[in-house]
């Protein structure tokens, strides 16, 4: 019964609707009684004038609040959907007339206050994860990493050079698994010493073959904060790819998801960094060599591509402008300009030794200017309609990946912003011209 709990949907109006009326039904108790019998007119009206301004100053409190960890000192690195900032006010209110029904007393209303702070509260988180589409079940939000640990089955050293498999020749043999398969790996950290937690793997049905083919390889990058599995638990990657390979004889491309972060709230910014570990190594030395010693996958750059969201996709976009030689392919969705660890004379000191040349020098911008021209190089950009800040960067970005000489697209995510709602659109959107760039069949439309 309890695992059942956890597998019930968060995201359905069979679900938020009784939790939003119990929390307003309860709200309005708390705020109009219970009163004793006994209390006076007058007492009872200024009780009630008193938690009806602290429900007030509460929703003021946390408007102001958002506004200034969000708008001024960008603690989160996005902007705050109108949505959220409504939810963060209602659970602010709620707490601060708590508050005051607990200095009034009476354990009936003090029960009542408490009940209505967390049926208010519990109903905030689930309109915020609505919003920012990031769980739709409890088990979900409990569990950073659901996928077993497990052996990669039966590889082959793959000659240098190796194509893709050519897809008109493939007979997917009849014990083909009929899904792909995800597990957690350790990738270890020979080279580089970065403190990685453990790598999430998916295999499409052929890979999972006693006699696999030779596959592209798609590395995909969790935004900050988060962990390697997001981009399968949240942003359903495998998902799609399971429909790209049902509808193509078991064969997609291998998804590989590092740990590029080293934890949940860090941001190493995909640099070497004597403060913050050499996370770039990690990526593009420890991963590269454990991807070509692992995984039956071709060894050129027409055959690599590299994914992210936010903090990901720009380190996607570092990755694949630095690496050319490596990656032909990126799908970026919400990429900042350049890399941002909290203000920009904190970014210069802990990811770049106090340079502002070599902070500047980084950015992907200066990057392609510096390499162009890029030959046979697509990038496919992404961003929610709403996101306005992400908007800009994506247009700067895809304005110097053209004069660079990359092939582009831009996918915009109908009324969503910076959320995992925008991440799921474009990468149904956005795979089937990253993986027909990679080398197996184009698919028209959306996965």
């Amino acid at each position: 019964m309890f695992n059942e709990l956890l597998r019930v949907p968060i995201v359905r109006p069979d679900v938020l609707i009784p939790v939003d009326v119990a929390a307003a039904l309860l709200t309005i108790w708390a705020l109009l009684g219970p009163f004793r019998r006994s209390s006076r007119a007058g007492g009872r009206g200024r009780r009630l004038l008193v938690r009806a301004a602290a429900l007030v100053v509460g929703a003021a409190v946390g408007l102001v609040l958002v506004w200034w960890l969000g708008d001024v000192q960008d603690e989160f690195g996005v902007a705050f959907t109108p949505v959220t900032r409504m939810w963060i006010a209602f659970a602010c209110a709620a707490v601060v007339m708590c508050l005051v029904v607990l200095v009034q007393g009476g354990w009936g209303r003090r029960t009542v206050a408490v009940a209505a702070a967390a049926a208010v509260l519990l109903a905030s988180g689930l309109g915020v994860n609505v919003d920012f589409g990031a769980y739709r079940t409890i088990q979900q939000a409990i569990t950073t990493n659901p996928y077993p640990s497990g052996s990669l089955g039966h590889q082959h050293a793959v000659a240098a050079g190796t194509p893709v498999v050519d897809a008109a020749r493939w007979t997917a043999p009849t014990n083909m698994p009929k899904s792909g398969r995800t597990l957690s790996v350790r990738i270890p950290a020979t080279v580089s010493h970065f403190r990685a937690r453990k790598a999430v793997v998916w295999l499409p049905p052929a890979a999972q073959t006693a006699d696999p083919p030779t596959l592209p390889v798609l590395i995909a990058l969790s935004g900050q904060p988060g962990q390697p599995s997001d981009m399968f638990q949240t942003g359903n990657l495998g998902g799609y790819l399971d429909r790209y390979a049902a509808a193509h004889h078991g064969l997609a491309p291998i998804v590989v998801s590092p740990d590029q972060l080293g934890a949940p709230n860090r941001n190493p910014m995909c640099v070497d960094s004597r403060r913050l570990g050499r996370s770039a190594t990690y990526v593009m030395t420890d991963t590269v060599r454990w991807i070509t010693d692992h995984l039956d996958v071709a060894s050129t750059p027409d055959a690599w591509g590299i994914t992210g969201f936010s903090q990901g996709a720009t380190c996607a976009m570092q990755f694949s402008t630095e690496h050319p030689g490596v990656f032909g392919t990126a799908l970026a969705i919400s990429s900042e300009l350049t890399v941002k660890n909290g203000s920009l004379a904190n970014t210069v000191r802990v990811g770049f030794g106090g340079s502002r040349a070599a902070y500047e020098a980084a950015a992907p911008i200066a990057t392609m200017r510096r390499d162009a021209p890029y030959h046979d190089h697509l990038t496919v950009f992404g961003f929610g309609q709403d996101d306005a800040p992400y908007r800009a960067s994506t247009t700067a970005l895809r304005d110097a990946a053209v004069q660079a000489g990359m092939q582009t697209s831009v996918i915009v995510s109908p009324g969503s912003a910076h959320d995992w709602n925008t991440v799921r659109y474009v990468l149904a959107n956005g795979l089937p011209a990253v993986v027909a760039h990679l080398g197996l069949p184009s698919m028209r439309g959306a996965l």
